[in-house]
């Protein structure tokens, strides 16, 4: 089963084909989903006790199963956030994996964690966090986001032992991220839910207030808050620099989620926003996002490392060999154990690309998001609900329900013309394009508002 023999080579050489042939489409597939029902008559039971064989398996994959997925590298993919890997970070995912590298230790990994901590100094240098910052690529901004809170927390009991006993509380806006009262509920800690404004920002301010409404007892449990630098439903940056200010008088861990808008931060016209960030504790940034990783690709940032590894590092006697050194062990910065090395993509494409070309790619979501804008002003059936955020347009078609959205967007997906999804606003159904893939042109989004007559 493990041999490279030759029936290996040539399930190598299809699987190859297949890839490349995945690759060179332009567009990709849109495609779409497909019913329990329609896949089991389409597939059939696919593990078996004999096997099928690598090239059925692959057939079954190729004609049934990647046909039922909605490829998110389309250029008309905008919906949720999208993500467009380049050419070189999917290639290499491909390294990764052929790689047999346990991403875990220093000891077993060296050249892989080097690799990666060059594409984390990057980030940390955009943020402007100190030249002792560091981290570790987690799967996503829920994985990175709990893993900071945990870091957060062992500081503030650590600092205190007579807290062991108190359950943590937590402050983060109305506005947050789903991901950040996940994380409370894991770690069975409360939230203080500041009310963001009507744009969903949250102030220095009204977190102040907030925090002023607290009984005695609250404060004294009171661990963090969490800031979001680019909300995933409008885009909208917090008052980060206010933020920052309140934790800091507090002695409150800062922690900023950036996991969707931090890639903007590499681009100078829009940086300014973000100012406040350089404070943070903890940040976290989704390559998988809108910096053109494959999933799965979060980097995962402290101020103060040594504080996440002593909250994070898991003790067993076989791992002696590893906890009792000074070495950098990505596994001692989040909850996890085993780690794939999921930031090599991401580091390829910086290191093959450069980072003014991420840059400039970053910029031409902004643009879009501009020019969409300007269409949807334009176009006399639709109008904009709020201004850009970022590279996200909230927008409605004058007249519809909630039941022509859906069935406009149900329809549009059928027909591979787009994948743009409902949401709401203040508890409005409208629409919203989320831009990251810099192959979309202002050609596809005239030809998508044209298609809301």
């Amino acid at each position: 089963m493990h041999r490279a023999d030759a029936s290996a080579e040539v399930l190598t050489d299809e699987v190859m084909r297949y890839a490349l042939d995945r690759m060179a489409m332009d567009p990709p597939p849109l495609d779409g989903p497909r019913s329990l029902a329609e896949l089991q008559a389409a597939a059939g039971e696919t593990v078996t006790e004999a096997g099928l064989g690598g090239l059925e398996a692959l057939r079954i994959f190729g004609e049934v199963l990647a046909p039922a997925c909605i490829s998110i590298d389309h250029p008309r993919f905008l919906s949720f956030v999208p993500s467009a890997p380049t050419i070189a970070a999917t290639l290499f995912d491909l390294v990764v994996g052929a790689g047999g590298m346990f991403g875990g230790t220093w000891l077993e990994s060296a050249g892989a964690v080097y690799a990666e901590n060059q594409a984390l100094r990057w980030l940390a240098d955009l943020a402007g966090l100190p030249a002792a910052a560091g981290g570790v690529f987690v799967s996503g901004g829920s994985a990175g986001n709990l893993s900071a809170l945990v870091a957060a927390r062992f500081a503030w009991r650590h600092r205190d032992p007579g807290r062991a006993g108190l359950r943590a509380l937590l402050a983060t806006s109305t506005g947050a991220h789903s991901s950040v009262a996940a994380a409370a509920a894991v770690m069975d800690a409360d939230i203080v839910a500041v009310r963001a404004d009507e744009r969903g920002r949250m102030s220095g301010d009204e977190l102040r207030r907030a925090l002023d409404r607290l009984s005695e007892a609250d404060r004294a449990r009171l661990v963090a808050v969490v800031a979001t630098a680019g909300t995933t439903n409008a885009g909208v940056i917090d008052d980060l620099a206010g933020i920052a200010a309140v934790a800091g008088e507090s002695g409150l861990w800062y922690h900023v989620d950036a996991a969707y808008g931090g890639a903007a931060l590499s681009v100078p016209r829009v940086r300014q926003d973000f100012d406040g960030i350089e404070q943070a504790d903890s940040l976290v940034v989704d390559p998988h996002k809108w910096l053109f990783a494959p999933f799965d690709c979060c980097a995962l940032l402290y101020r103060d490392p040594a504080v996440a590894r002593a909250a994070h590092t898991q003790h067993a006697e076989y791992l002696d060999v590893v906890t009792e050194t000074v070495d950098w062990n990505p596994s001692d910065y989040a909850y996890h154990l085993s780690r794939r090395a999921r930031g090599l993509p991401f580091w390829f494409s910086l290191a093959a690309y450069g980072t003014a070309a991420y840059a400039r790619a970053v910029e031409t979501a902004l643009d879009l998001a501009a020019s969409a804008a300007e269409l949807l002003r334009r176009a006399g059936h639709t109008e904009l609900v709020v201004e850009p955020g970022l590279s996200i347009v909230l927008f409605r078609r004058r007249g519809w329900s909630r039941a022509d959205y859906y069935a406009w967007s149900t329809r549009t997906l059928d027909a591979g013309l787009a994948f743009v999804v409902p949401t709401s606003w203040h508890g409005e159904t409208v629409l919203r394009f989320c831009f990251v893939n810099p192959l979309t042109t202002v050609e596809d989004i005239e030809e998508i508002i044209e298609s809301l007559r």
